[in-house]
């Protein structure tokens, strides 16, 4: 047992007494003797306890709280793959601790950090320096067991970071960061950008929330951390709102779909009865408009009455959230309804009241202003509830691919059950026509498959035993039995929609001011309206008490912070929901703004602009025989899944070679492979570099070589004893879409450079058939890192296309990455974007697609913002010197309702927007004119 000892720690999130009880807790269920006190003001906390130094700060950060004093942690980073990557780590963990100890082993994928950082920090540093670790411990995890075995790899014939870590999906596919959890909640009562700031800044200050964001558009937050849902509800509760978890995302969409229909009813009928007593009233005032004093008095009082009612019942709403915010010490929108409109009735009433008493001047009624700004406003939401309805069509139809049900096989028996009670292993039957509900292997029968949703492919896939299906996918004609692999939110639809959902729910850095404007918005509005009204009360023509009020009301009833809310969400859901239908996953905002300003975009060779298929098309053996050398072949690949190694593979297996025996196997970066025969023989595999290096004459082969190089072809060398023995020639042809997308993404101003690991002749020659003017080759991996690093300094804003797992450090190095893939979970936590048809193409549709909704953003926030900047000073009475007239109440009403529906009517014209022709580049002129929707 260890003494008791004083402990002082500094905790960066501690932030007042509640947190420190918090703490208490989590401490005295590890010791229950502890003394524990919290000074919030000078976030230091003071601990009496037997535990030692580490069981204490692990008690700290399990309940939130981590403590600031100088820590070891140690990250598996799947991403880190040289030096360059731990130098990027160790650069963004500096730039917030400079005394900070990073080491990085990328052999391991292990990195080791000595920091005053707290974990979560440290998480956050790496994620956005593009290297997210995964599940850590404290003490450094056991070695994997080594085979007996070795198990041959090709590192790189092309010298590029597309091939030279092919190995790495191994690794990349591990989960990442299991500590943080991604809570996604549905929030209820927000009616402005105000309210969206109370409710992040409250789950912000959640112990264990790593981040938050609130989305106005969807009225939805989606939180990652460690605070479990209870606390983020409660959270979201003290500051005046509800929210609830959403579990179930189609249930959850269904469910707003219907409340929001229900609102709009709701607030459609509460307009119709506003406006049925205050059109009439302010018609009948041009010929009927009785005096508040005598026989007048009943009149008005019956009409102030009926204006009651319209406040108490149709506008209930808009005083009660007023009266919660209040009481939470906020305001929002609702505030300045209920003042502007309860200021205009209570001012008539005293007039009613106490009419005989006030000087004539004083004696302006507006019951119909109240009753007036209240219809319209009521219109004004239904109608942008309306409109906001429509931004999440993309979602909507991705989760409608989604079955509800399966048929399962179990224990010989056939049953439909839940889609949720679907479990891995499970036999699933599918008939003719049906929609299948999991991703999984086909164990029997034969049908064409309908993929066109998933990848854009226009004709059926022929799927036989051993074939891989996909969720959300239409069977054909035929019947089959597939065994489930992924079901859920595993399978790849579900990791497709859950990115979309995450992507809509980002925001991207253009909206930053708009956030920081809507926190201080209605407070300074309020501030605004009584400088007005003390303004015209002093210095205002008579009568002043009547313009002091009719402007404070105007000022109160104009401005719109919903304008300013809605100008950023809701464009960006419709950008990120158009990308998705074009086969294009956005990860975030940031990416979606970025891919706008890109000037220059890197391609690398194999798989991106070629098919990444490739296959051995030439070969000459020079010494031996043929059999034996293939034999020697098919023992250095044996196991590997790199694309050339591969392709050997297939040859040797087509020419029956039988694998002989090898040791000593191992990989050299950005050559290839070596080992030794069971007899003694040296064996070398890979590029001409590596063989020069190691003093082999290639003079032999070197007319073929050339000659192979001039067609595209890769070529791959075997040596044995110091002697070449045979040279291969891989092709591995164009994708048949690239030299159109090429001509595409150069239309659409893109400077285009390839770079590759392969031979100058062999790069020269592919770059030509493209279109590609500047490309590099021979490159090592850490070359390409220099190149968009040069490309940088030189003022290029640079993306870069790779295929989401071997290049995951360019694709952080570049501003944003471009993940060549199929959906899988790989490549999309590899990159910013991913293009989840595999084509490049969509690269152009994808930076299209972002400008246009750059745009759209950007004249939703002038918008905003004009017409907030316009609309007070006017409704303060700034042109009155000029007019000799004031702006009506009803006026402002009018058009801070117009404000809003305008900003999410202009978004919504992004769902015409139609990317260039993909086309493009088949001939001159054919550019096709994209619909400027933006």
């Amino acid at each position: 047992m260890n003494a008791r000892q004083t402990r002082e720690r500094q905790v960066p999130s501690m932030s007042c007494q509640g947190c420190v009880t918090k703490m208490r807790q989590a401490i005295q269920a590890e010791d229950a003797q502890a003394e524990v006190s919290g000074t919030p003001s000078e976030k230091r906390l003071e601990v009496i306890t037997t535990l030692a130094d580490d069981d204490l700060d692990a008690a700290l950060a399990d309940a939130g709280y981590p403590a600031a004093g100088r820590q070891y942690h140690e990250r598996r980073v799947p991403g880190m793959s040289c030096q360059g990557c731990v130098g990027r780590m160790r650069k963004a963990i500096q730039a917030e601790d400079p005394d900070a100890e990073v080491a990085g082993f990328p052999d391991e994928k292990r990195l080791t950090v000595n920091t005053a950082l707290g974990g979560e920090t440290l998480d956050q540093l790496l994620e956005r320096a593009g290297y997210p670790s995964a599940e850590s411990t404290e003490a450094a995890e056991p070695e994997r067991e080594s085979s007996s075995e070795p198990e041959p790899d090709v590192s790189s014939y092309e010298q590029a970071p597309d091939q030279a870590a092919h190995s790495g999906g191994d690794f990349q596919e591990e989960e990442t960061d299991a500590r943080a959890t991604a809570h996604r909640l549905s929030i209820s009562g927000m009616t402005c950008a105000s309210c969206v700031k109370s409710v992040q800044q409250a789950l912000e200050r959640t112990p264990g929330v790593v981040s938050a964001e609130v989305n106005f558009g969807t009225h939805t937050a989606q939180v990652r951390g460690r605070a479990d849902t209870d606390a983020l509800i409660e959270a979201v509760q003290d500051v005046g709102y509800d929210a609830e978890p959403i579990v179930d995302m189609r249930e959850a969409e269904q469910a707003r779909a219907e409340r929001d229909e229900r609102e709009y009813r709701r607030r459609l009928k509460g307009s119709a009865w506003s406006l049925a007593l205050a059109v009439p009233l302010m018609a009948s005032m041009f010929v009927f408009h009785p005096h508040p004093v005598g026989a007048g008095r009943l009149y008005w009082l019956v009409i102030g009455l009926l204006t009651l009612a319209i406040m108490v019942y149709p506008g209930r709403h808009f005083f009660v959230n007023a009266w919660k915010n209040f009481k939470h010490h906020q305001a929002n929108m609702d505030t300045l309804i209920a003042m502007g409109t309860g200021t205009a009735w209570v001012y008539s009433m005293a007039v009613v009241a106490f009419g005989p008493w006030l000087p004539e001047v004083a004696r302006g009624i507006y019951f119909e202003a109240s009753a007036m700004v209240i219809g319209l406003v009521l219109l004004g939401n239904a109608l942008e509830l309306r409109a906001r309805g429509r931004t999440s069509d993309a979602l909507k139809r991705l989760l409608d691919l989604q079955s509800r049900t399966a048929r399962v096989i179990r224990d010989g028996e056939e049953r439909e059950v839940e889609i949720d009670e679907v479990r891995e292993g499970d036999h699933i039957r599918v008939r003719p026509g049906e929609r299948l509900p999991v991703d999984g292997e086909v164990t029997e029968g034969q049908s064409h498959i309908d993929e066109s949703m998933l990848t854009g492919e226009p004709l059926p896939v022929t799927k036989g035993k051993g074939d891989e299906v996909s969720a959300g996918t239409v069977n054909g004609k035929g019947s089959l039995v597939y065994l489930a692999t992924r079901v859920g939110a595993d399978t790849r639809l579900g990791q497709i929609t859950e990115q979309v959902a995450s992507a809509q729910n980002s925001r991207p850095p253009i909206g930053q001011l708009a956030d920081q404007v809507s926190s201080v918005f209605v407070p300074s509005v309020l501030i605004i309206a009584v400088i007005t009204a003390l303004a015209w009360f002093n210095f205002g023509a008579e009568p002043r008490v009547i313009h002091m009020l009719v402007t404070a009301t105007t000022v109160l009833i104009i401005a719109c912070p919903c304008a300013l809310g809605l100008a950023t969400p809701i464009s960006t859901m419709i950008g990120v929901g158009k990308a998705a239908e074009h086969g294009v996953l956005v990860r975030s905002g940031d990416a979606l703004q970025t891919a706008s300003k890109l000037t220059t975009l890197v391609v690398d060779k194999t798989g991106t602009l070629t098919e990444g298929k490739p296959e051995v098309t030439e070969s000459e053996v020079l010494e031996g025989e043929e059999q034996d050398v293939l034999g020697l072949v098919a023992a250095l690949e044996r196991g590997s899944e790199h694309p050339l190694a591969a392709a050997l593979m297939a040859h040797a297996e087509e020419r029956r070679a039988e694998p002989g025996e090898i040791r000593g196997f191992d990989t050299v970066t950005g050559g290839g492979v070596k080992a030794t025969t069971a007899d003694g023989r040296a064996l070398l595999l890979g590029n001409a570099r590596l063989l020069e290096e190691a003093g082999i004459e290639l003079s032999s082969g070197r007319e073929m070589a050339s000659d192979l190089e001039e067609k595209a072809r890769t070529v791959v060398y075997l040596a044995v004893d110091g002697r070449l023995a045979a040279l291969f020639g891989i092709s591995d042809p164009l994708r048949h879409d690239t030299i159109a997308a090429v001509k595409r993404l150069q239309a659409d101003g893109l400077k285009v450079v390839m770079l590759t690991g392969d031979n100058a002749h062999t790069a020269g020659a592919i770059a030509r058939e493209v279109g590609i003017d500047d490309f590099r080759a021979g490159l090592l991996p850490e070359d390409k890192h220099a190149e968009i690093e040069r490309l940088q300094r030189e003022g290029e804003i640079v993306g870069m296309v790779g295929d989401g797992i071997n290049d995951a450090p360019a694709l952080a190095r570049a501003e944003v990455g471009f993940a060549i893939g199929q959906g899988t979970d790989v490549a999309i936590e590899s990159a910013g974007i991913t293009l989840v048809r595999g084509s490049l193409h969509g690269v152009a549709a994808a930076i299209e697609i972002s400008r246009a909704t750059l745009r759209n953003i950007k004249q939703n926030l002038v918008g905003a913002f004009g017409y907030n900047t316009l609309g007070i000073p006017i409704a303060a009475g700034v042109l009155y010197p000029v007019t000799g007239t004031l702006l009506s109440p009803i006026i402002a009403g009018v058009a801070m309702s117009l404000s809003s529906i305008t900003v999410v009517s202009n978004a919504n014209r992004l769902r015409l927007f139609r990317p260039s022709s993909e086309t493009v580049g088949d001939g001159p002129g054919n550019h096709q004119k994209k619909e400027d929707a933006s």
